[in-house]
């Protein structure tokens, strides 16, 4: 009973997303509210222990949820300013007469580069996909598979700065662990988008670039985390590598590179309208920002633990370290506003900007802070809230322990796989690898420590498990059906992306099994 009291927020979040089919935003405040009632009624909790635990939990969201923000009102100066057109454009002559190689730098390389800078790969891949003369089945699936093997690193590593936040190790630390697993899961997602346009024969003909892609993506990766330097930027240097690797392979080949009979009389307009150069000035000085504070050991060091603002709200325990003039959050609006002089939007566009921003950033912001919530709710259940220190005053009444303690006498020796299929579930849930770590990682590293396994190998398994499940994630299939009109093709998309989310994971599980 105990168990299944447990269970109710994150069950009641699955039935109100997949049966009832409400977003994900109003179903984690009903899984949030429940995890409350559950916590107060059934765990002799306070209310204030479970308000004050939300309130932190929402705090230690900030490098997921304010990215969210700031990156969605980047993307949408981008495209209200004509900026994102220019970008489409271009990308849309790269490769155009090779597809296994136009598959691995659009949706692999370009797709991973996108999402780390905080740019959406389902938003903008798909009608570039369509033009190219994919199928609209295909224009959805890819977009949304290219970039999960390194979806740690997405919003410039928000991900990778939870897991390390709330494992207690260094960035650094947190990258080793997490690196040993790209060259495999990056390869295997190579291999899935070409089956998913041609079945085995496309496998069978791409085999050479996909390998390259995906060694690449994944040995990048590792250099990185070996490095110990701009770890937050892995998913720009990888997507980058893979792009420059693809392109050295076809200038061996003898293979034009670009290829501008694609364009139409409106491609050409877009064009003329606006240099590259200037398009992309947001995103280069995000990057060049972010390579300087992550780079440059005196800035760095001072932004990241000298300003490091801690929030103690829980007395006794480790504050959060929301260090906010360092996260990637704080450079995307700083980036954003320094690109002004260059693109110079007018007064009609800014109002656009504005108007839109406001329309679509609560909810996913919201959504993303919800379920750090319910996770922090959940992890203090049951505390005392002495004014010196918290105090857990007997296990059997903290909803994590229970389920540490169930789960080890259950599983056993099979918890590390058992552990990673959780994290593909919490992945389809929540929609998000953070939050999946958020949800999970006080469960993971309890039941490793009950049976001696390597918790951080563990909790890395389940996070990567969770951003695979981004392929069939409703929200993200639906965002990009939506781009190219084939509001549908999702659920067919989905009837595939299954079977394959579930063959990556047995991956990731096998890899997590022999290393934990």
């Amino acid at each position: 009973m105990d168990v299944l009291l447990t269970l109710v927020p994150v069950l009641a979040v699955l039935i109100f997303l997949i049966w009832i089919k409400w977003p994900a935003d109003v179903s984690g405040l009903i899984g949030w509210i429940l995890a409350v009632a559950v916590a107060l009624l059934f765990f002799n909790t306070s209310l204030q222990v479970g308000l004050t635990a939300s309130l932190v939990g929402i705090i230690a969201s900030f490098p997921v949820s304010l990215m969210v923000a700031t990156s969605i009102f980047q993307i949408t100066f981008l495209e209200s300013t004509g900026a994102l057109r220019r970008i489409v454009v271009f990308v849309k002559t790269i490769a155009k007469n090779d597809h296994t190689v136009q598959i691995m730098i659009i949706n692999m390389g370009i797709g991973t580069l996108l999402v780390a800078v905080g740019a959406t790969p389902v938003s903008i891949l798909p009608p570039i996909m369509v033009a190219l003369g994919y199928s609209t089945f295909v224009a959805v699936a890819l977009p949304a598979l290219g970039f999960d093997s390194l979806c740690t690193y997405a919003l410039l590593g928000a991900p990778l700065v939870v897991f390390s936040d709330m494992t207690g190790t260094s960035l650094t630390d947190s990258a080793l662990v997490f690196s040993g697993f790209m060259p495999y899961i990056s390869t295997m997602i190579g291999f899935g988008m070409l089956y998913i346009v041609g079945g085995w024969a496309k496998v069978r003909e791409g085999l050479v670039p996909c390998l390259l892609a995906g060694v690449t993506m994944g040995l990048t990766a590792m250099a990185v985390a070996h490095a110990g330097t701009g770890i937050v930027l892995t998913g720009v240097m990888g997507g980058a590598a893979t792009i420059i690797i693809m392109l050295l392979y076809m200038r061996l080949l003898g293979k034009k590179i670009i290829d501008r009979s694609c364009l139409s009389a409106e491609d050409q307009q877009i064009e003329n309208s606006m240099p590259l150069l200037t398009a992309l000035v947001p995103w280069i000085i995000l990057i060049t920002c972010c390579l300087f504070i992550n780079f440059y050991p005196p800035v760095y060091n001072y932004l990241s633990k000298g300003l490091a603002m801690p929030v103690a709200l829980i007395p006794g325990a480790k504050p959060v370290m929301t260090r906010m003039l360092w996260n990637a959050y704080t450079w995307v609006i700083v980036s954003t506003l320094l690109a002004v002089p260059f693109i110079k939007p007018d007064g009609k566009q800014w109002g656009e900007i504005v108007a839109k921003w406001c329309k679509r950033a609560p909810r996913p912001t919201f959504s993303a802070a919800i379920f750090f919530a319910i996770a922090y709710v959940m992890m203090y259940s049951g505390y005392s809230p002495d004014p010196g220190k918290w105090q857990l005053r007997d296990p059997a009444f903290n909803m994590i322990s229970i389920l540490a303690t169930s789960s080890a006498a259950f599983f056993k020796g099979l918890y590390p796989a058992a552990a990673t299929y959780l994290g593909l579930l919490g992945g389809f849930i929540s929609g998000s690898e953070a939050s999946t770590i958020a949800l999970f990682t006080k469960y993971n590293l309890l039941t490793s420590k009950l049976l001696n396994l390597d918790p951080l190998v563990v909790t890395a398994g389940t996070a990567i498990a969770g951003g695979l499940a981004s392929v069939i994630s409703p929200a993200k299939l639906q965002n990009a059906a939506a781009t190219i009109d084939a509001l549908g093709i999702e659920s067919k998309v989905i009837k595939l992306a299954v079977v394959i989310s579930i063959i990556f994971t047995a991956v990731a599980a096998f890899l997590t099994f022999i290393w934990a």
